[in-house]
């Protein structure tokens, strides 16, 4: 009778222990699902803020940019935002940016290649400097920091810092870091391209 009670419980533990191991094993899956899922979420809206904004500006959807004053239109999507600075250690260097066509090019290039890059899950380490870069310069032509306007009236800004360029950039850099393209995206295949094997920066 203890003899055989013995295997019995040896048994029981045993497949005690290997429920819980695999109920272990199944939850790290289930959280990587969950991340790579929830990262590519954050990576397809925050390619769409970039993508939209180039949709909107160059035809003139009616949100930002009026109906009928869009780049298709003859618009500049530059002029309006730059000239319009007025705070900010580069606010004459911005004005004389507003409307040229190198400007609204890089812009409008630059909104383009960073919003299908990072919908699509591929090169965004480049996208992530490109983005960066950008919204530094926006950051830079709002200039948070400023309690007043040049005029004197309130800036009303609601953060010295951390406004949503600062978000977007940080937003950015995380998904490159975390090469957050496999998910819902295209990263397997561009990471597996030769010449992007060679140059990592390229991934």
């Amino acid at each position: 009778m203890a003899v055989h009670q013995h295997p019995t419980n040896f048994r029981l533990t045993f497949r005690k222990g290997r429920t819980g191991s695999e109920s272990a094993v199944s939850a790290g899956l289930g959280t990587h699902t969950a991340q790579a899922r929830a990262l590519a979420s954050l990576r397809i809206l925050t390619g769409f803020v970039f993508l939209w904004a180039f949709l909107d500006k160059t035809f003139g959807l009616g949100y930002a940019t009026a109906s009928g004053k869009g780049w298709t239109d003859g618009g500049s999507p530059t002029k309006g935002f730059l000239s319009s600075v007025a705070a900010g250690p580069m606010r004459s260097t911005f004005h004389s940016w507003a409307g040229q066509t190198w400007a609204d090019w890089l812009f409008m290039l630059g909104l383009l290649g960073i919003g299908v890059a990072v919908i699509a899950g591929v090169a965004l380490r480049p996208a992530a400097v490109a983005g960066t870069a950008m919204m530094a310069l926006m950051w830079t032509a709002e200039w948070p920091p400023a309690k007043h306007l040049a005029d004197g009236s309130p800036s009303m800004s609601t953060n010295p810092f951390a406004d949503y360029h600062v978000v977007y950039a940080a937003a950015l850099i995380a998904l490159a870091a975390a090469g957050a393209g496999a998910a819902w995206g295209l990263g397997r295949w561009w990471a597996g391209l030769p010449v992007v094997r060679d140059h990592a920066w390229l991934r």
